[in-house]
């Protein structure tokens, strides 16, 4: 599984990264957490709004921080 988080880096999105690697660790997932903040790249990929979660090159949230407990909820429907 491969697991981006997409973010200026600011705040929010850190702390989306921090959650979604604590999130893999609590859910016992194999992943690749890979955090992008690269402007061009998140605008190549079409995301209007930060920080943004994309799980295996799909759109899983963005615009918000997620809690750990919804990541896992978000991943083990995977």
């Amino acid at each position: 599984m491969e697991i981006k988080v997409l973010g200026s880096g600011c705040a929010n999105c850190k702390r989306l990264y921090q959650n979604t690697k604590d999130a893999v660790t609590k859910a016992g997932i194999i992943a690749d957490v890979i955090y992008i903040d690269d402007l061009k790249v998140i605008a190549k990929m079409g995301i209007m709004r930060t920080p943004a979660l994309v799980v295996d090159n799909r759109l899983a949230s963005s615009g918000r921080v997620l809690a750990v407990e919804e990541i896992v909820t978000l991943l083990s429907s995977k």
